[in-house]
């Protein structure tokens, strides 16, 4: 989940590297560092803690070069220190590496170069890497890297340069994302690219077994054994700052404020003006979509929780029965895939290594899978057999919020094509709901204009240490996504459950002390949830729900309603999804927690 930037040029290097870091925290903010080529030698810096006690180690240090690494850092081999933290280098000092990813046979490679004479300093992984090309290096950096990368096993997405070649940047890929930027005179290279879009929208989208070779002037691709690759343009379509606060207190919320559009440019892209659906890119023919058997969504965290409310949309409109396993489960159950089998990956960044791991497994087994992502020739699209874009512009906080319900607008857009593809809704039917669909971001600003009631209510539980988060049906989905917000960004004891489980066990928690926050929309399931409620009431648990503006039964199972605008039991979670962000948001804003960057967690999940 590390983040990497490098870069050759006339530019301040030490700027260009730092604004590429700066972008890049939200993969991991545990040590960060920088490695310059000087005057022939090579210069080092880094620090424990956050981008800013690297920058303020580079006050006064003079970097100056034209060709530099640099590196933030989530914590997986080695607690995070200033040790732990990358660049790396070998023993002479002259070779540093960045890295993403996992070596899985690392252990062995280090007893055999510690055996072989070479100091290590570092707990890490990455460590392997610097000295193992300095082991094979003989003048030629280019043939030292490809080398010592065929004795890898695992993952990784790296840069490495080399004090006696000041002028050259190697980098490669093997499951890790990485990105090349092309610039004039300069070039660059990330693990992704809003680190770049501020120097250039002009990129190569690295493949794994890919590695690239970068000069100021010049950048080629190639395998790992060497034979070239030619590598098509990709030009990013938005801009630097849509990836900035745009002055809000913080990235979430400014996201969570984003979601009106983010939805309509989602349905945008797929509907028309008109209210036709217009699905025929994601690769799937309709003879094929009726002769599918079951429905697997692939995701982790969030996005599965995007999955359940498209399990509850496609088995009810669609007639399929879905499965929703997390990725890092469902990877290892190969007996649910065959060629009747739809897989639904979804990933906002798209590189999420589990998720990537599961798509990979069910195309062996001969499924098909249409891919849904936010981000455009990302792995997941890539290896996708159909996709299914949002269009949610970057996403910067690590909890999820403008992707989630983006995510659910193109599981319900593909619910209703696969419903339609085999017969099971009717073209009546399937315009109702899209109107109802369109809708959404209008009804979305409805509920944010409410943000201040939100607020409130987290400061009038301000208190509460313990929640249960309660749905059921099309809800369910909200109330797992709700609790997995909370203990996200608040750092409480939060947990989701289908209200009917209950009286199975959770109900022994149910005291005064503790908040229910549930989700209550008319449909097949309401007058259950409203009995769920009584019984939680008559226990003294506070309870707060989330309910439509012309319920009037509601307000006599809660001690507190919040109210978003009616519309179909179906789509009623994106709606409901917005005052459960909200109340995690207000909540750690009032508990002086780090939200963009909460403890332990990363963005974009990247190692298994």
């Amino acid at each position: 989940m590390c983040g990497i930037v490098g870069y050759l040029g006339s530019k301040d290097t030490i700027a260009v590297l730092l604004e590429g870091l700066r972008r890049l925290e939200y993969r991991g903010y545990d040590s960060a560092g920088v490695a310059v080529v000087s005057d022939g030698h090579l210069r080092v810096i880094k620090t424990a803690g956050k981008m800013s006690a690297l920058q303020a180690a580079l006050e006064g240090a003079h970097l100056t070069g034209s060709c530099g690494i640099a590196h933030t850092r989530w914590a997986t081999h080695g607690p995070p220190s200033t040790r732990n933290a990358h660049p790396h280098t070998d023993c002479a000092e002259k070779i540093a590496v960045v890295h993403n990813g996992i070596i899985e046979n690392y252990l062995h490679l280090r007893e055999r170069l510690q055996a072989a004479g070479h100091t290590f300093r570092s707990q890490t992984d990455t460590e392997v890497i610097p000295h193992l090309v300095e082991s094979r290096y003989k003048g030629d950096l280019v043939a030292a890297v490809r080398a010592a990368l065929k004795e890898l096993e695992g993952s990784y997405a790296c840069a490495v340069l080399c004090a006696d070649e000041p002028g050259l940047l190697v980098v490669a890929r093997q499951y890790s994302p990485l990105v090349v930027g092309l610039g004039d005179g300069e070039n660059f290279a990330a693990s992704d690219i809003p680190a770049l879009v501020k120097f250039t929208k002009r990129i190569y989208l690295m493949d794994n077994g890919e590695m690239a070779i970068l000069t100021p002037e010049s950048v080629s691709v190639q395998t790992l054994a060497g034979k070239p690759v030619t590598k098509e343009v990709f030009h990013v379509p938005w801009d630097a700052a849509a990836a900035e606060k745009g002055g809000h207190r913080h990235f979430m919320i400014k996201e969570i404020l984003e979601q009106p559009d983010a939805l309509r440019d989602t349905m945008r892209a797929w509907v028309s003006r008109t209210g036709e659906l217009h699905l025929d890119q994601i690769g799937l023919s309709p003879a094929h979509l009726r002769r599918i058997q079951k429905v697997v969504a692939i995701a982790c965290g969030t996005a599965a929780y995007a999955g359940m409310a498209g399990q509850y949309a496609i088995e009810q409109l669609a007639g399929v029965p879905v499965i929703v396993d997390v990725a890092s489960e469902l990877q290892h159950r190969e007996a649910m895939f065959d060629d009747r089998t739809l897989g639904i990956v979804i990933s906002q960044s798209g590189e999420t290594a589990d998720t990537l791991q599961a798509q990979r497994m069910a195309r062996r087994r001969g499924a098909k899978v249409v891919a849904i992502t936010n981000v455009i020739g990302s792995s997941v699209a890539r290896e996708s057999d159909g996709l299914l874009y949002i269009y949610a512009g970057p996403e910067i906080g690590v909890a999820s919020t403008k992707a989630y319900t983006s995510q659910i607008t193109a599981a319900y857009l593909l619910m209703i094509h696969l419903g339609l593809a085999r017969g099971a809704i009717s073209e009546t039917k399937a315009r109702r709901l899209l109107r109802a669909m369109q809708k959404l971001p209008q009804q979305a600003e409805q509920v944010l204009a409410k943000a201040q009631e939100v607020e409130a209510l987290a400061s009038k539980y301000a208190d509460v240490r313990r929640y249960l988060y309660l749905g059921r049906g099309a809800n369910y989905c909200s109330a797992m996504e709700g609790a997995l917000k909370l203990k996200e960004i608040a750092y409480l004891d939060a947990e989701g459950y289908a209200a009917g489980e209950m009286k199975h066990g959770p109900l022994a928690l149910v005291t005064s002390e503790v908040c229910i926050v549930a989700t209550a929309f008319a449909g097949p399931v309401y007058s259950k949830m409203l009995g769920n409620l009584q019984e939680i009431r008559a226990r003294g648990g506070k309870v707060i729900c989330i309910a439509a503006e012309d319920d009037s039964e509601i307000a006599k199972y809660a001690d507190d309603v919040f109210r978003v605008p009616a519309t179909e039991e179906i789509l009623s979670p994106i709606l409901a999804a917005i005052p459960l962000q909200l109340y995690a948001y207000y909540r750690a804003d009032q508990m002086g927690c780090e939200i963009d960057q909460p403890r332990n967690l990363a963005k974009s999940v990247t190692v298994e």
